[in-house]
């Protein structure tokens, strides 16, 4: 454990050189989205070599803390398991080495990796075996998200990139986890959490469904068109609210309120509406804001210190918002394993390489 403890303390140090530094700037905030183009830069596209021949180097084993909690549920039923941290996270072709590095990440960050249960949503078969391999004692579970279940209700973006229907899958984890699980953490796969994530799962959501932070300073307008504004049947949703931008890449969800109010349908009630009438211009973002935005339990931003990859078209180089850091996210066209590789990669860039455990097996 030693290497473990130094390369702590590396990080740690490195969070508080960032934290310190005079050059920080915030920023407009950006939508996570997914590259259309990232395939070509992949060193293992699906059309070179199929899933079960990726190769990730296998992850050390993480125990948990003398006070963590025991879990006396084994078996099938394990994710039913009251002390478990749920969390759940895509997995896809273009991600997969995020996704990895996410999972990485949060093990290492935790007092009790043990009891983190990860949700993983697929559209796409062999990445079972792939997760098993490189963390053989985590436990999680592989969801299938059908891609026609809102094919049909997708619109048309400004990016191709937002089209995606894995994109929508977090608007049906109430469907899609278990009826046991009743909170969850959805994040997103361009990230690394560099805390102890048992402290986001501790929020209070008070009478609110979801928590995430809030960035009340963003131009709120600009997420709908002009159209919404102008009709009062559309942008009336608002009415009795104080909506603010919130990233959906990092979010904590009562599920058994979402099933209760049956939020799902509501989300896609909002995309038939933009189907027919254009109300927005982005992907999966605006729904959620349309349903949630102004009864969103606000959560430090520190634990979604998002935007390092730059705006939705250029991918530049990007800061840190001021303040402390919990979580470090990717958002926009820049991914850290992209800019790695190309041998350009952003200052902040050197933060996710420690995750990264990609590498073919020899």
């Amino acid at each position: 454990m030693f290497w473990v403890t130094k390369f702590s303390g590396f990080i740690a140090a490195a969070m508080v050189m960032i934290v310190l530094s005079p050059s920080l700037q915030s920023f407009p905030p950006a939508e996570a989205i997914r590259s259309s183009h990232l395939d070509s830069y992949l060193r293992f596209p699906s059309q070179i070599a199929p899933p079960n021949r990726f190769s990730f180097r296998k992850s050390p084993v993480f125990r948990n803390a003398a006070e963590c909690s025991t879990s006396n549920i084994l078996g099938t039923n394990e994710v039913c398991d009251p002390s478990l941290v749920h969390v759940a996270i895509t997995l896809d072709i273009e991600y997969l080495r995020g996704s990895i590095a996410a999972v990485h990440s949060i093990l290492q960050h935790s007092s009790c990796p043990e009891s983190v249960f990860f949700h993983f949503l697929v559209s796409e078969t062999n990445l079972e075996t792939l997760v098993r391999s490189t963390f053989p004692e985590l436990k999680f579970k592989v969801y299938y998200f059908d891609p026609d279940r809102v094919r049909n209700i997708i619109s048309t973006s400004v990016r191709q990139a937002l089209e995606q229907p894995l994109n929508y899958a977090r608007n049906y984890l109430a469907d899609l986890l278990e009826p046991c699980v009743n909170r969850v953490i959805y994040l997103d796969s361009d990230l690394v959490v560099v805390d102890d994530i048992s402290k986001l799962w501790s929020t209070s959501l008070g009478k609110k469904t979801i928590g995430a932070p809030e960035y009340c300073h963003a131009n709120f307008t600009k997420y709908f068109t002009a159209s919404f504004w102008s009709e009062p049947r559309f942008s009336g949703t608002f009415n009795g609210r104080r909506p603010c931008y919130f990233n959906t890449g990092v979010m904590v969800i009562d599920l058994k309120k979402w099933r209760r109010v049956g939020y799902t349908k509501r989300i896609e009630k909002w995309m038939d509406i933009q189907k027919t009438n254009r109300i927005y211009e982005l992907g999966s973002l605006p729904p959620l804001m349309l349903v949630f935005a102004g009864h969103v339990a606000p959560i430090e931003h520190r634990w979604n210190q998002h935007g390092l990859g730059g705006d939705n078209v250029k991918g530049s180089c990007r800061d840190l918002h001021p303040g402390p850091v919990s979580l470090l996210h990717w958002s926009g066209s820049g991914k850290p394993w992209l800019r790695l590789d190309s041998k350009k990669p952003c200052p902040l860039d050197s933060l996710w390489a420690p995750y990264d455990l990609y590498g073919f097996s020899t």
